[in-house]
């Protein structure tokens, strides 16, 4: 019972750290109650256009092919005769949703919109369109609908294509960039005999937004070097210079438009987003027409990224910018006020206006973050108490207002040019000023989560001092016990205090409490510290310092192995020498061999390519024939065996798990064999992968519970859905770490004998079905702590030795054609989710049951 309490507080501990994460660094940055702001003089244009190129990388369209012509002749003619260009820097993660809102609403999302699959608005925001007369929108139901949703009034018009025809499988997904230009122009052609649609289409501040998601779709199918991916582009290219031409003529050629492109996000050469790979983060920015700068040229311009002789642009001004400046860039084109929440900064190389009107739309521009930046001071003033509140010292009351005044008297005085640098200077620092107060807490929640991971942490270890040690186990002094236990709720009830006066959110209380009881309960074993102090003591220095240099030399690999994988193998490759310097070898030397084998082996995958950026699906299939022929040879075994009856069931379940096998390797070949025909998905395949996914959660729980047979079912059942999930060399990966843990429990088996425990069952007569005493388990040797080590590798091991499994372009989105093809952003993400969990999985459980075994 007690041990049942424990599992439970420790899941329940590990959750509110888990949940702290997004409490310290994901809370949204938006405010609310500001004023809107507008630049007081004329606008250049009357009309927006703006054309979102989904997953268009910046290279792609700028570079040339072999033959050098341009990837998109009409947007190339543009740059060097008609309108500006640059680089759009966008921000991870690179989404479609958060590219979109820094774009529209010109601030970077939320990262909580994750749990609304980048559909729905967790906070509601102001955006260029909600600013608008009139917003008309085309393309896909997963990005249109939340900018018509959160906009005030009844003047944001969207027309979506369905959703099933975002499908990576279809035949040609240029047909959703075809879909929008068609009814754009059918639009265009209604409102000439629809006198009400005719009077709004020609009103002041309309926007007209095109999202074209073809291009994102063929990168993800066919990568964006393939033919299909550059294909694409040259038909939007086509596509704007249709709707232009179009547009002109529809509005008499009036000179009030003015035109954007650009893109949410680009992507990396195995078509993934949402990292922060520069072909990720670089996206195209090309504005012409009203109001926007016509190509500058220059004989001499520096970027770091020296793309400007491949591109072979060198001659005309690369203007690059942030993505959320984009917002105030078409709100300054158009006149409408700058977006509430925007933290982008005007680039007024882009205008082509007088320098009144830059110094003006500069002035509003940095008034609209002022205004943020007072609020959020506000806020944070009133929920901390005043003499523990830090104001941001740059940024005072009297230092907003003497810029202010300095700013506007600049402007009345024609000094445009030292307005706009104050203004620029005013705006620098309230961002910095917005950044210290959304980050204000952050230490001090810090600090108490630290504390109460440290608390459990030591408590934990006393825990298993005191169960498997032989140190002393005092009894409490029940005077103390009861003095300790006032002392910790009198803290406790300071803390609550503390935190009612200032009005905290009730996360904060259990951030900041959680350490009190369980730092109560580490003190309250304050005589086991001090046997464990007096133990450790007595060792000799050399051989402390020892083990500190050795725990700190493994716990850096463990470090480095976030950043750079292949320290796994210099891990595995020393876990191979593991034997060699213990009686290991001379005691089992098969057993070592086939250790020392499997580490070298495991050792390779680090070295190989992330998962995806390669595909082979031929290694899969050798994956799948190899698990076929271990469980073959297993069946055989079972079949020859005098001594034991092995009952029907457990054949039939073992014949079944083969065959789902079978299955799934043939299903990986023709679903892949049909998409590369561009003859989709068939369904009778994706029936067996749904089916073999959902088989493979309970059919384990059927199998013997003897120790080979449960591991061996659980490990073909996993693999069923594994092979369906993967493109290469990834497949063969949980085969050798599963082959490994099995060595590692057997060399474990014979490590033991050196403490002379004979009395252990053998691996083959071991049931699961016996229930454990864990009063029972044996004591602690010095050698635990390298077993421990050893775990915590193998689990880093399972999930980084094909990839980064924590970073989101580490996954290949053509692991889940199997299951589905149709852009689903909450099914796919549980899919790629649950594809490292055989990893996992090879690495607990075989754990699990040596502490079982040697325990």
């Amino acid at each position: 019972m007690n041990m049942l309490i424990f599992i439970i507080a420790g899941l329940l501990v590990h959750c509110v750290f888990l949940a702290s994460i997004f409490d310290i660094y994901f809370t949204s940055p938006l405010v609310h109650g500001m004023t809107p702001q507008r630049t007081p003089l004329p606008p250049p244009a009357k009309r927006l256009v703006l054309f979102v190129a989904d997953g268009l990388r910046a290279d792609t369209l700028y570079e040339l092919d072999d033959n050098g012509t341009p990837q998109a002749p009409y947007l190339r003619n543009i740059i060097e005769y008609k309108g500006s260009w640059g680089v759009s820097h966008t921000h991870v993660p690179t989404e479609s949703r958060p590219g979109h809102v820094a774009l529209i609403a010109g601030f970077y999302e939320d990262v909580s919109a994750v749990a609304k699959g980048w559909k729905e608005n967790p906070v509601e925001f102001d955006s260029v369109f909600n600013e608008s007369k009139y917003t008309w929108s085309w393309g896909s139901p997963d990005i249109l609908p939340m900018f018509a949703k959160g906009a005030s009034g009844d003047h944001v018009y969207t027309y979506c294509y369905t959703a099933e025809k975002e499908d990576f499988g279809a035949q040609d997904a240029t047909k959703l960039d075809t879909w929008v230009f068609d009814h754009v122009k059918n639009f265009f052609q209604a409102a000439r005999s629809n006198q009400t649609l005719f009077s709004k289409v020609n009103e002041e501040k309309v926007v007209l937004f095109l999202h074209l998601l073809g291009i994102d779709t063929n990168g993800h199918a066919h990568r964006p070097n393939s033919r299909e991916y550059k294909d694409n582009i040259r038909k939007v290219d086509e596509g704007i210079n249709d709707i232009v031409s179009m547009l002109e003529d529809f509005y008499g050629n009036d000179g009030k438009t003015a035109f954007i492109l650009t893109s949410d996000h680009g992507m990396t050469d195995w078509g993934s987003h949402g990292a922060g790979h520069p072909s990720e983060t670089l996206t195209p920015l090309i504005a012409w027409g009203a109001g926007v700068n016509y190509p500058q040229k220059v004989t001499f311009q520096f970027f770091e990224d020296e793309f400007l002789k491949e591109w072979k642009l060198e001659k005309w001004k690369r203007l690059d910018v942030n993505q959320a400046d984009i917002a105030p860039l078409m709100a300054s084109l158009i006149g409408v006020p700058f977006p509430l929440n925007s933290v982008g900064i005007l680039p007024l190389d882009y205008l082509n206006n007088s320098a009144h009107f830059k110094a003006e739309s500069m002035f509003t521009n940095a008034v609209q973050i002022l205004e943020q930046f007072k609020i959020k001071m506000t806020q944070k003033k009133e929920t901390t108490l005043s003499f523990l509140f830090t104001p941001f010292q740059l940024l005072s009351d009297t230092e907003q207002i003497n810029i202010l005044r300095k700013a506007r008297s600049y402007i009345h005085q024609e000094k445009y040019h030292e307005a706009v640098s104050l203004c620029k200077t005013l705006i620098s620092l309230a961002l910095e000023g917005l950044s210290y107060y959304h980050t204000y807490d952050r230490l001090f929640l810090g600090i108490s989560v630290v504390m109460g991971f440290v608390g459990w942490t030591s408590y934990v270890i006393l825990l298993i001092v005191k169960t498997h040690t032989s140190l002393t186990r005092s009894t409490h002094d029940k005077a103390s016990t009861v003095l300790l236990l006032y002392g910790f709720a009198a803290i406790g009830v300071l803390i609550a205090f503390f935190l009612l006066i200032q009005t905290c959110p009730w996360t904060y209380y259990i951030y900041c409490l959680l350490p009190v009881p369980v730092w109560y309960a580490v003190v309250k074993e304050f005589r086991v510290i001090q046997d464990l102090a007096s133990l450790l003591l007595v060792f000799p220095l050399g051989q402390s310092i020892g083990f500190l240099v050795a725990g700190a030399l493994g716990i850096e690999i463990l470090v480095f192995s976030f950043f750079y994988r292949s320290t796994l193998t210099v891990g595995l490759i020393a876990f191979a020498g593991w034997p060699l310097i213990t009686r290991l070898w001379a005691q089992a030397k098969v057993t070592t061999l086939c250790w020392t084998l499997l580490c070298l082996l495991l050792a390779m995958f680090p070295l190989m390519p992330v998962v995806g950026r390669e595909p082979n699906i031929s290694l899969v299939t050798v994956a799948g024939l190899v698990i076929l022929l271990i469980s073959s040879f297993f069946l055989a075994c079972l079949c020859k065996s005098k001594n034991k009856y092995v009952p029907k069931k457990d054949l039939t379940i073992l014949l079944f798990q083969m065959l789902s096998i079978a299955l799934s390797t043939y299903v990986v070949n023709s679903t892949h064999s049909s998409l590369h025909h561009k003859q989709g998905l068939p369904v009778i395949n994706q029936i067996i992968s749904w089916t073999t996914l959902a088989s493979s959660l309970f059919v384990p729980l059927l199998s013997p519970t003897f120790f080979f047979q449960r591991l061996l079912s659980i490990l073909l059942s996993l693999m069923s859905p594994y092979l369906l999930l993967s493109t290469g060399y990834e497949a063969l990966f949980p085969l050798v770490l599963s082959g490994l843990m099995f060595s590692w429990i057997y060399m474990e088996k014979e490590a033991l004998q050196h403490y002379d425990d004979s009395l252990k069952p053998k691996l083959a007569v071991l049931n699961f079905s016996y229930t454990t005493d864990i009063t029972q388990f044996r004591q602690l040797h010095l050698d635990d702590i390298r077993r421990s080590f050893f775990f915590v590798f193998f689990i880093v091991t399972a999930f980084f030795g094909t990839g980064n499994i924590a970073s989101v372009n580490s996954f290949d989105p053509a692991s889940i054609y199997c299951f589905l093809t149709v852009f689903n952003p909450f099914i796919m993400g549980s899919l790629l989710v649950w594809k490292p969990f055989p990893h996992r999985s090879c690495d607990f459980r075989p754990y699990g049951f040596a502490l079982l075994l040697f325990g």
